[in-house]
Parts: C-alpha cells; sequence; structure tokens
C-alpha cells in the first residue's frame, strides 16, 4: 500500500481538525437535531425487533429472505433484542454525553452516521444464512467501528484504531483459510460444499478427515480471536479502553455478539459431527482466557483495561460451557445475553468517572461513591454482576456452567474456573473497591446528571435482575430454543 493510499484511509479515521477558534467551530457546525434522530432510530430499531419478539410465534420459525440468504430464527432473533437493546441504551448516554460536553458536538453528524452504519451491518449479520456473507458482514463493521476508536481521548488512537484493524483482519483471514480448508474436504470426497447454514452439515463427514478439521480448527481460531479469547486477545484491551466509552460498549456487547453468533452457526452446523474435537479446541482457548484475565486483572491498575480483562474472563467462561455442549447450553446463552449488559453498564458508568476524573488510572481515584454517589453505586452494582453475584442472571448462568461442567464429568476444568474466577473476584476487589469506597484524595467538579442520562444504565441494571429472578415466557423460549440449536437439551 502507498503512502497516499494509507494517508487518505487515514485520514477517514478522524476528521481534520479545524484551526477556528473552539467557540466558533461549534456554533458553525453543531447540529442539535443529530443526537435526538440517533436516539429515535434506535427506539424505533428497539420497539420493531421486541414487536417480532412478542408477535412471532417460535413454532413459526425459521422464516427465509432473499433467496434464503438471510434467515430470522430463534438465534437471530434473540440476539437482534439484545444488541438493539444496548444500542438504544448507548444512544441515550451518548446523546446526554453530546449535551454536556460541547467538544463532541462538532463531530456528532459523523459518529452518528458511523454508529448507524455499524448498526445496520450488525442486525443483517445476524440475520446472515451464509457462513461466508456472515463473515464479510463482521469484518465490513470493523471498518465502522475503526473510526470510532479513532475518536478515544488517549495519546494517538489512530494508532489503536490501524492496530484494531491489522487484528481484526488476521482473525477473519484465519477464519477464511478454514472456510478453505472446508471446501478442500467436500472437494476430495466429492461433494459441493455449499457454505449455507442449514445446508453445509450436508457436505461434512463423520470418517475421520484433517482438511475437514483442519478448516474447523481455523474457523474456530479466527472467531474465538474475534471474542478476545487467548492467545488471539491481545487487541482487546488495548482497543476497548483507548476507545471512547459508547464505543467500547459497542464493541463488547454489539460486535461481540454478531461474532459469538458466528460461533453458534458453526457448531449448530457441526451438531452430532466432529463434536470432540469443538470441545478440545475450546477448553484449551477458555483454559487460556481464564490463566491470561486472572493473571492481567491481578497486575491492572486501570479501571477501564480491568473491565476489558474481565472482557476476556468472560469468554473463557463461555468458552468452558460451550465444550461442555448439553448440560452447560442453556447456561451459556444466559451467560452470553446477561454479559451484554454488565460489559455496557461498566463502560458506560466507566465514561461518567472518567469525564470527571480525566484518567483511567485508578490511583488518582478514591471515594468515586461519595464524589459521584449514583456513578459509584451503578459501578458496584457492575462489578457485582460482572463477578457473578445474585440476584443479577450472571450468578445463575454460572451457576448452570459449573453444573453442566460436573455433570460432563469434567473436574480439572470445574476446578479451574473455580479457581481463576476466585482469583479475579479478589483481584479486581482489591483493585476497585478502595477506588469505590477510599477517602477521596482530590476534590472534583461534578455537574449533575439527569434522570434521562441515568435512564440507560438503570435499566440494563432492571434487565439483568429481571433476568435473574424471574424472566418472561416469551424470552425464556428463546432462550431455550437457542440452548436446543447449539446442542442444548429441551
Amino acid at each position: 500500500m502507498t503512502d497516499r493510499a494509507v494517508s487518505a484511509i487515514d485520514s477517514l479515521l478522524v476528521p481534520t481538525p479545524t484551526h477556528a477558534p473552539a467557540d466558533t467551530a461549534i456554533a458553525t457546525v453543531r447540529h442539535p437535531w443529530v443526537a435526538p434522530a440517533l436516539v429515535g432510530t434506535a427506539l424505533a430499531l428497539w420497539l420493531a425487533t421486541l414487536g417480532t419478539v412478542w408477535q412471532l410465534p417460535l413454532h413459526t420459525l425459521p422464516r427465509y429472505y432473499l433467496a434464503r440468504y438471510l434467515v430470522l430464527d430463534a438465534t437471530s432473533l434473540l440476539f437482534m433484542l439484545v444488541v438493539n437493546t444496548v444500542f438504544l441504551g448507548i444512544c441515550v448516554y451518548l446523546y446526554s454525553r453530546e449535551r454536556d460536553t460541547p467538544a463532541l458536538q462538532p463531530d456528532i453528524r459523523s459518529r452518528a452516521a458511523l454508529m448507524l452504519g455499524f448498526m445496520a451491518i450488525v442486525n443483517i449479520g445476524l440475520m446472515a444464512n451464509h457462513l461466508v456473507l456472515q463473515w464479510g458482514l463482521i469484518e465490513i463493521s470493523t471498518l465502522f467501528a475503526a473510526p470510532l476508536v479513532a475518536r478515544g481521548e488517549l495519546p494517538n488512537p489512530r494508532a489503536t484504531a490501524w492496530r484494531y484493524l491489522l487484528y481484526s483482519a488476521i482473525t477473519l483471514a484465519l477464519t477464511l483459510i478454514g472456510f478453505m480448508a472446508l471446501a478442500q474436504s467436500a472437494h476430495l470426497r466429492g461433494v459441493e460444499a455449499n457454505f449455507m447454514v442449514d445446508t453445509l452439515g450436508a457436505s461434512l463427514t463423520r470418517d475421520p478427515d484433517a482438511w475437514q478439521r483442519l478448516g474447523l480448527s481455523f474457523v474456530l481460531f479466527g472467531l474465538g480471536g474475534k471474542l478476545g479469547l487467548a492467545p488471539m486477545y491481545g487487541w482487546l484491551p488495548e482497543t476497548y479502553e483507548a476507545a471512547p466509552t459508547s464505543t467500547s460498549a459497542l464493541l463488547a456487547s454489539v460486535q461481540f455478539n454478531v461474532s459469538m453468533v458466528a460461533v453458534f452457526r458453526i457448531l449448530q452446523i457441526f451438531h452430532g459431527t466432529e463434536v470432540g474435537f469443538v470441545s478440545q479446541e475450546l477448553l484449551v482457548m477458555g483454559y487460556l482466557s481464564l490463566v491470561v484475565a486472572a493473571i492481567q486483572i491481578m497486575a491492572s491498575s486501570n479501571y477501564k483495561r480491568l473491565i476489558a480483562y474481565a472482557c476476556v474472563s468472560s469468554s473463557g467462561v463461555i468458552a468452558l460451557g460451550l465444550s461442555v455442549g448439553q448440560a452447560a447450553a442453556y447456561g451459556v446463552v444466559l451467560y452470553i445475553v446477561s454479559n451484554a449488559f454488565v460489559k455496557s453498564l461498566l463502560f458506560l458508568t466507566a465514561g461518567r468517572m472518567r469525564s470527571v476524573y480525566h484518567t483511567n488510572e485508578v490511583g488518582a481515584l478514591s471515594g468515586v461513591i461519595r464524589s459521584l454517589p449514583l456513578a459509584g453505586l451503578l459501578f458496584t452494582g457492575g462489578i457485582f454482576a460482572l463477578l457473578g453475584f445474585p440476584p443479577f442472571a450472571s450468578f445463575l448462568a454460572e451457576m448452570l456452567i459449573l453444573s453442566g461442567i460436573v455433570q460432563a464429568g469434567n473436574l480439572f476444568a470445574f476446578t479451574l474456573m473455580c479457581v481463576m474466577l476466585t482469583v479475579i473476584f479478589v483481584a479486581t476487589g482489591r483493585t476497585v473497591f478502595p477506588m469505590l469506597w477510599g477517602e477521596p484524595k482530590v476534590h472534583v467538579d461534578t455537574p449533575k446528571q439527569s434522570l434521562f442520562t441515568l435512564l440507560p444504565k438503570l435499566g440494563f441494571v432492571a434487565v439483568l435482575v429481571m433476568l435473574g429472578t424471574y424472566t418472561p415466557q416469551a424470552i425464556t423460549d428463546l432462550l431455550r430454543a437457542v440452548a436446543v440449536s447449539i446442542g442444548g437439551l429441551p
């Protein structure tokens, strides 16, 4: 790539700053209608998804569209509901931040356009019934997300955005190699490899096949990198820390889930085929992720990076649960759904703390619960939900996953998960609780927050408690249907 091409792409990541005085620039480029329009669009998208969930009986699914390239089934429907709910909360947060932070106002139009483009691609990706189409849409969503990452407040955010793009290209290239190996396996057996999710299984073989296993291993390894599973997790902590908090929430709770759906599609295709091989690969990545996350959290002195490494830990728990299959499937689905709201709650609350303290370092913060009572309480609740305390859904999900691991007879996985989660619990508490409950070290100005600003975070807490105590029957049926599709028991 030539220097001129790199410079052109680089200029797309972050708009060239104006040299006009700040007040003049804001006055000439501000578009007060953009943020409310973004919230309105997100609300309409959420209502449409919610209406579909309540009105479309599960027994009528799947439904196919566009020559069967798109499908509406239990998996796509559940995760569309999750990501669009999270997106609505993020848009409300961004609207409140835009009103209170003049520096964000000149950039709000391009940021809103990128976010809407990102969500459009993600929703199509969730419905994709073709693995290569889904693969391509995940990469396109990365192209929309990279300019948002480059708008971060840390030094040299463009470099972080470029590294994010590079890691994404590597992980998706590995996935593509996996697709090519699967196609080669089918070709050598004289079978046509159709990468439609509902027909690819017919081209697989139950006999030992090196090309088929090679393809499967590359696909899982590549998608595991998108999920932040070790060893391909290096992009995640840096990107989540450097990106604006709204973008961190989008990556952790939205893009993560479209990649998770891609993994679910692989499990649905290989259901009953290569089960042991899939389990072993997921087990190894899950083990590594939990160990890496525990070590990094113990050494972390940055609350945003701590959340990022907790995301790596969550990916490890998911991988272990998926490796078990039947017994833990429902717990895994519930855990993934609850984690989307936990991550969003923590990142958006971290954004409030950074806007006041202007740092991500734990050492500079103390007594947050006194200076920012509501933010401190919400962050505390998010940490408890992250660590799997009742009455949050993560507690029930972790218990179901651990129960499934015991039923499967894998006592080593059970022991490792319990030990690593205990280490993470102690390390997180040692880092976070002095920050929240200690004596304030500095006096900070704490502008008041409106109820509208708090609505998305309170909504996320309400969802987590609801999923952990009483879940509406329609949502329970949807969770069970997705669990069954990946090998869980009815």
